[in-house]
Formats: structure tokens, sequence, C-alpha cells
């Protein structure tokens, strides 16, 4: 059994579950294929990789990941209001449609429609598991040396 722990510089393939804390799933690859990251690739975001720090092949562990550690606190600046005519007529707006904006670097910012009332549109721009403790669940399976890509 390979004992390199993870840590910068080795890639990891793992079964992963990302959960609300009353057991709803929102993402997991225990159903699936196993996920494959290098450790500082930006694909698991750095705070959910600082727990696997450590962990060691066959290792597997749960995690009750507060929103500091997660995706924030929800932030009130991030709800804008917009009026209906800034949006096309046949664009359905109503609670839970998400609409893609671009800010002044032409950078894609998703949001929300939160409420709509009369003229007004609320859209919510934090990230939709902002505020929220969350379970991160981890089984590694494999810890190797990240060589180049092969």
């Amino acid at each position: 059994m390979n004992e390199l722990p993870v840590d910068k510089g080795t890639r990891v393939t793992l079964h992963f579950a990302l959960k609300f804390t009353d057991g709803q799933v929102i993402d997991s690859t225990f159903d699936k294929e196993p996920a494959s990251l290098e450790i500082g690739d930006d694909n698991l975001p750095e705070n959910f990789e600082a727990y696997l720090l450590g962990m060691k092949a066959g290792d597997q562990a749960s995690y009750e990941v507060p929103p500091e550690k997660g995706f924030g606190q929800t932030n009130p600046n991030n709800v804008q209001v917009f009026k209906r005519s800034d949006f096309s007529a046949e664009m359905v707006l109503e609670p839970g449609v998400m609409i893609s904006f671009a800010d002044a670097r032409q950078t894609e910012l998703p949001g929300v429609v939160s409420r709509v009332e009369g003229d007004e549109v609320t859209v919510d721009f934090n990230h939709p598991l902002a505020g929220r403790t969350l379970v991160f669940e981890v089984q590694v399976i494999d810890v190797e040396p990240a060589g180049p890509a092969h």
C-alpha cells in the first residue's frame, strides 16, 4: 500500500461527497468514477484541499465545514436590485432562475433571481452554498507524486 501522504506536489485519486448537514447530497463521486486531482491545481477550493493534507491511500474521513472554510458567509452587498426593463421581454424571471452577467472585466458572473416584485428583480450573486455548513466526506484511493501530465 502506498504510504505517501497528501501534500502539495501530489496527485490524489479519491471519492468525495459534499452534503448539507441534513444529509442532502450536493455532489458525490461515490456512485461513479473517482475524482483525480493535483493538490494546488484549483480543481478543489484550497480550503477543502486543507482537509486532505496528510491523508494516505485507504484513509476515510468526514468533516463538518463551516461557511468560513467553505464558500464564505452571505454578503448582503452581493444582492442587487434591477429593473424588469434591464432584461429582455422574453426572459423568464422567477425565483431560482440563474442568470449569467458579465462584470466590468467581462468575467462571467452567475446570479440567482431571489425575488420578483412589480418592476423590481432581486438577484443574489452570493455563491449558492455561501452561509451554509457543509459535510465533506472523503475516501482516499491513491496518492502519487504529481509528475508531468501523461
